[in-house]
């Protein structure tokens, strides 16, 4: 754990915080508030949605996106200098594949964001006077929506690898904005996040998924989150252009 903690204080995260300026306790707290905060304000946008439209699908998904949107763009401003704000286990485990976040820590903070979701579908849930869990029969299946989860990701992951070495409110707005767009966009609604896929299967709502569409979801999005940061990381990379002399160009 010590070798852990040493490899954390010398990474530097993409808007340049240091890692480790808060003990690991702390982060994941700070994940844990962050993912509950996101999916209460998922499910419970689409429970409200749903009640205020009368069942109009159109007017619900425009609700719980702009909801979505703005609660992301929020959260990631106020908690991302306590722990980087990932609230998202494909993008914690991407940026230990980048190698900007301790390998070691994926866990710890993917338990945090899965628990914290759980608990903001429960919060969710009893505010609006429903069962605390109640399983979802919301079915999510199918070739196109599973392409729908890798095109939401991979362009989630993208959005923040190339506006993360700007400052944090850039970071906050353009994911905000990416997310908005891509629950639109995408077949699936852009989950794009293991740990709000895993809470959402505890509500029959709108916003809720069947249990047995959680894994194949899950793989997609790693799979976009992988193929998001080599994608990143390839277009980034420094080469060394030919330079064409007058002499060239006459020939």
């Amino acid at each position: 754990m010590w070798a852990c903690a040493e490899v954390g204080r010398r990474l530097l995260l993409g808007w340049g915080m240091l890692l480790m300026n808060y003990s690991l306790t702390r982060r994941m707290a700070a994940e844990f508030a962050g993912a509950g905060a996101l999916v209460a304000a998922v499910v419970g946008s689409g429970i409200m949605g749903d009640k205020l439209s009368n069942g109009n699908v159109a007017v619900t998904l425009l609700v719980n996106s702009l909801a979505t949107g703005a609660v992301l763009f929020v959260l990631i401003a106020a908690l991302g200098e306590f722990s980087s704000a990932h609230f998202n286990p494909a993008v914690s485990l991407a940026m230990a594949v980048k190698g900007t976040f301790p390998m070691c820590e994926v866990l710890p903070y993917s338990v945090a964001q899965i628990a914290g979701g759980i608990a903001g579908t429960m919060i969710a849930q009893v505010m609006f006077g429903l069962p605390v869990i109640e399983w979802s029969h919301h079915a999510r299946n199918g070739i196109g929506m599973l392409v729908g989860e890798v095109v939401a990701t991979f362009g989630l992951l993208c959005v923040i690898e190339m506006c993360g070495k700007r400052k944090l409110e850039c970071v906050a707005g353009a994911v905000g904005l990416y997310v908005t767009a891509a629950i639109w966009f995408t077949s699936s609604t852009s989950f794009a996040n293991p740990a709000v896929a895993i809470a959402r299967c505890f509500t029959d709502t709108f916003a809720g998924i069947r249990p047995a569409d959680i894994v194949p979801f899950i793989a997609a999005q790693v799979i976009g989150a992988v193929a998001g940061v080599g994608f990143c990381g390839w277009l980034a990379k420094e080469e060394h252009p030919t330079v064409c002399t007058a002499t060239q160009r006459k020939v």
